[in-house]
């Protein structure tokens, strides 16, 4: 692979917190933002996924969200009950949060104008989609494209997560170091429905660097707060006017592969890519599908 122009993780004041972000590429190529989903950091886009991206043409910039890695820790949300849970999905009644997607979308703008970028390529995963989603409703004019992947509009309608997984989001935090390398593997063998050796061999060595960058688990759950206090966005992503490519698994156990349909069917024009035995991660062997689908579309956008 080209070598590839990187700047190491710095942290910057956006949107009234700090953000830890890294930079992958040219000064003067694409910009594109790596949005990551609930209790993920932002080295969960590998630095190889991410340099293969910027090898492409782009200037790819990952970043901790708030409240997890090296950014900002907010405060506040207890964890979630059953009886929130089911209060929301049967009565409507919505769960209360210390912030929404809309103030995470806010935190990406507050990074773009840090870094001096008017408008940029938005790739986000899981919770990331969400955020990408609604930072491409509010603010339009700063969203080149939008590629959401292994994510949803959140409609209430939609079909709820395994049981596996459902178990993963309930689970107590690890309460060791030991406790947490086993957790990060077994979490991600389950995300990735299957064995992928490739990833397996790596999974140590990411765990050691996710535990070495600092964990902050009552984040992750306000990261949940947030997107189940944030509500539906299906009728609002109809006024989406930027190019849109939803990718999705075809046996995603956290994310029903029908969120994926659901999201592309409720953008205008939006086109959807469903990667058959893709889990909830994006295994080392599907990387050149996802990654050159990332980039036709955003370049597609650019010459629009």
């Amino acid at each position: 692979m080209t070598d590839v122009q990187h700047q190491p993780p710095q942290l910057g004041r956006a949107n009234g917190i700090e953000l830890c972000y890294e930079i992958f590429g040219a000064d003067d190529a694409e910009p594109m933002l790596m949005i990551m989903g609930i209790g993920a950091q932002m080295i969960e886009w590998d630095d190889d996924f991410c340099r293969e991206l910027a090898a492409r043409g782009f200037r790819v910039i990952r970043f901790d969200n708030r409240d997890i890695g090296q950014s900002t820790r907010m405060s506040g949300g207890k964890p979630l009950t059953a009886l929130e849970l089911l209060k929301l999905r049967f009565l409507g009644i919505p769960v209360a949060a210390p912030y929404k997607l809309n103030d995470m979308a806010q935190d990406v703008v507050g990074l773009m104008d840090l870094l001096s970028i008017k408008s940029a390529h938005l790739v986000g995963a899981s919770m990331g989609g969400m955020i990408a989603q609604e930072l491409t409703i509010t603010f339009p004019e700063r969203v080149r494209s939008l590629t959401s992947i292994m994510s949803s509009t959140g409609d209430p309608k939609l079909p709820l997560p395994s049981r596996e997984a459902m178990a993963l989001l309930k689970a107590p935090p690890p309460a060791t170091h030991d406790e947490f390398i086993t957790s990060f593997a077994k979490t991600l063998k389950m995300l990735r429905v299957g064995s992928f050796p490739q990833d397996e061999a790596k999974d140590r060595e990411r765990a050691e660097r996710t535990y070495a960058r600092g964990l902050n688990p009552p984040g992750g759950g306000r990261h949940l707060r947030a997107v189940l206090a944030s509500g539906s966005r299906k009728a609002r992503l109809g006024s989406v006017k930027a190019s849109t490519l939803v990718i999705h698994g075809t046996v995603d156990p956290m994310i029903h592969p029908d969120a994926g349909r659901d999201t592309a069917a409720s953008i205008p024009g939006a086109k959807l890519l469903m990667i058959e035995s893709m889990g909830h991660a994006i295994p080392i062997p599907m990387w050149p599908q996802v990654i050159g689908a990332i980039a036709d579309h955003a370049k597609g956008a650019t010459r629009r």
